[in-house]
């Protein structure tokens, strides 16, 4: 054995037998220690037989985690008893994630059993050579936990990709340093690090809670099971290490920090990668921007981001909603009134495009804006002044314009309710927030983000949604978008009281059933799901509108317009 194995050669001894399956379920590769789990003669191309390994109950549930890993969402940790190609019994925990390629397509999935009772499966002399052209080390690339080696002496000996996402740490930062050197961890400090008690105890340790910090400074919570590393003789060479972040979605393109002023957007799916990446170059420069998608999409937040790294990040913010200043005060509120201009001017006030001079003035429901305040908008964009409502001295317009509408803007348009040339004067840059139904993928991800939010507002230590809460979600059309989902997850925190979030702690089972929608020719399936899930929202309350529109997480007028273009009645 050499004195530094690498770390294939290194991982074949650990307690863990890994098999890497395609979409038919047919062996991709396995590690040297699989082959006493599937038989002599196993070879890469053969199917992967679960019945003759798994029996019960448990058999259920491991073809639905390997059907759900191929949909790209792993699961881990799951207790179960399996049978060696011997015919010994043995107790296990296992995981599956899905196998993914260099451009991020899955195509397969990795299933990696720990035998929690060291049994003969553990024990089992490996073959003096590997079968599988399917080396270890690029199963481990391939997992979304992250992964890393020490030897005896605490030196890290391998570290894989989701460990580099995960820690901000390159694989050539860490190589041949002390683990706690660079982590950092809470336990370290304490002296109960799992390394640690793994090494001591010869044992493997499970989902262990433990603190790092990550390259850039920020506290992680993370998720760690640690066994040791032996040869083929049993002597132990060091131990290896798995965890995935329980505070921390996998790291995206950062518009900033943790916590500031863009932290809100989350996503992973392709809209939102794309958004993310074009961000930047809209705050950049000074040009109209003008935001569309349902309500609860977050409009505002991205308004805000795009706010937060332009050059006037340091001037105002002033954000209206035209939908809800009344028409007889709309003139003022835009552009300030001079004392005595009217009926309760008492005093001079200045409107919101003075407020937001040297900043951004953001438009909220814009396509509400009544006709003859388009055309004075109309007006400011062009000249780049405005007067105070009774007053005559020209005021320059210093703000950066950024609008939003949830409405179909073109069909307003074609109503003769929105001005075409103010239209396109506000549209320099447009930006389409898809709805939450189009993009599952992000689901898991603002789960994770409210619950770290959440957390932190009622001083509780909730870790995780169960899998089938998760499946729900995933599957509910989410009428009022990331602001229901977010409304959901609270809800959850009013009644919790462990660590998971289970299905009777959500509102009701019932809402997240996914109504199919009717076979029609005009409506979009998106605008029949929608219309479907208000229907349904508004049986539950009795076609009570107020009601209806709190548990939606919208306002009145918008679920009163949304019926109204719904064609609801």
């Amino acid at each position: 054995m050499p004195e530094n194995p690498s770390q294939g050669e290194m991982a074949l001894f650990a307690a863990d037998l890994v098999v890497a399956l395609d979409h038919a379920s047919r062996l991709m590769g396995f590690s040297q220690a699989a082959q006493v789990l599937l038989g002599a003669g196993t070879k890469p191309g053969d199917p992967f037989c679960l019945e003759r390994i798994m029996k019960g109950l448990s058999l259920t549930e491991a073809r639905a985690v390997i059907e759900k890993a191929l949909q790209g969402l792993p699961t881990t940790g799951i207790k179960a008893r399996m049978m060696d190609s011997h015919g010994k019994s043995f107790r296990c925990r296992y995981s599956v994630h899905p196998l993914l390629s260099g451009a991020g397509r899955v195509t397969g999935v990795t299933l990696i059993i720990r035998d929690v009772e060291y049994s003969a499966a553990e024990k089992e002399e490996p073959p003096a050579t590997d079968p599988s052209p399917f080396p270890l080390g690029a199963v481990f690339e391939s997992l979304p936990e992250g992964i890393f080696t020490i030897d005896r002496q605490w030196r890290i000996t391998s570290f894989n990709q989701a460990a580099e996402r995960m820690t901000g740490f390159t694989r050539k930062e860490v190589m041949g340093k002390l683990c706690r050197d660079v982590f950092r961890s809470n336990l370290c400090e304490e002296g109960h690090c799992p390394m640690k008690q793994a090494l001591d105890t010869q044992e493997a340790h499970m989902d262990q809670d433990v603190v790092i910090v990550d390259k850039g400074g920020a506290r992680l919570q993370l998720l760690v099971n640690v066994s040791v590393l032996r040869t083929s003789e049993g002597t132990v060479i060091g131990a290896v290490e798995s965890f995935r972040c329980l505070t921390d979605e996998p790291r995206l393109p950062r518009l900033t920090g943790a916590g500031g002023p863009c932290s809100d957007i989350i996503g992973q799916s392709p809209s939102m990668r794309r958004l993310i990446a074009m961000i930047p170059d809209v705050a950049a420069s000074d040009t109209t921007v003008f935001l569309t998608g349902e309500s609860g999409t977050g409009k505002e937040v991205i308004a805000r981001a795009i706010h937060a790294l332009s050059p006037r990040a340091k001037g105002p913010f002033v954000a209206v909603n035209c939908s809800a200043i009344t028409e007889t005060l709309m003139e003022s509120e835009f552009f300030g009134h001079e004392k005595g201009s009217f009926t309760g001017a008492d005093k001079a006030r200045a409107g919101r495009f003075e407020l937001a001079a040297g900043g951004t003035l953001f438009l909220d429901e814009i396509a509400e804006l009544k006709p003859e305040l388009q055309a004075k908008l109309l007006r400011v964009l062009q000249e780049k002044v405005f007067e105070r409502v009774g007053g005559s001295r020209s005021i320059p317009m210093d703000a950066r314009i950024i609008s939003a509408t949830n409405r179909d803007i073109s069909r307003v348009i074609a109503s003769r309710l929105f001005r075409e040339d103010l239209y396109y004067r506000l549209r320099t840059v447009p930006i389409h927030l898809p709805p939450l139904r189009e993009k599952p993928e992000d689901i898991p991800l603002l789960a994770r983000h409210f619950l770290r939010r959440f957390n932190q507002k009622y001083q509780k230590d909730v870790r995780a949604v169960d899998t089938k809460v998760m499946e729900l979600l995933q599957q509910y059309p989410w009428p009022g978008n990331v602001r229901e989902l977010e409304r959901v997850i609270e809800y959850a925190y009013v009644f919790i009281r462990g660590p998971v979030i289970l299905v009777r702690h959500l509102p009701s089972v019932d809402e997240f059933v996914r109504q199919e929608p009717e076979p029609a020719a005009a409506p979009s399936r998106g605008e029949t799901e929608e219309s479907q899930a208000i229907l349904q929202i508004l049986k539950k309350t009795g076609g009570r509108k107020k009601e209806a529109a709190d548990l939606l997480g919208m306002s009145r007028t918008t679920l009163w317009r949304k019926m109204k273009d719904l064609g609801i009645d």
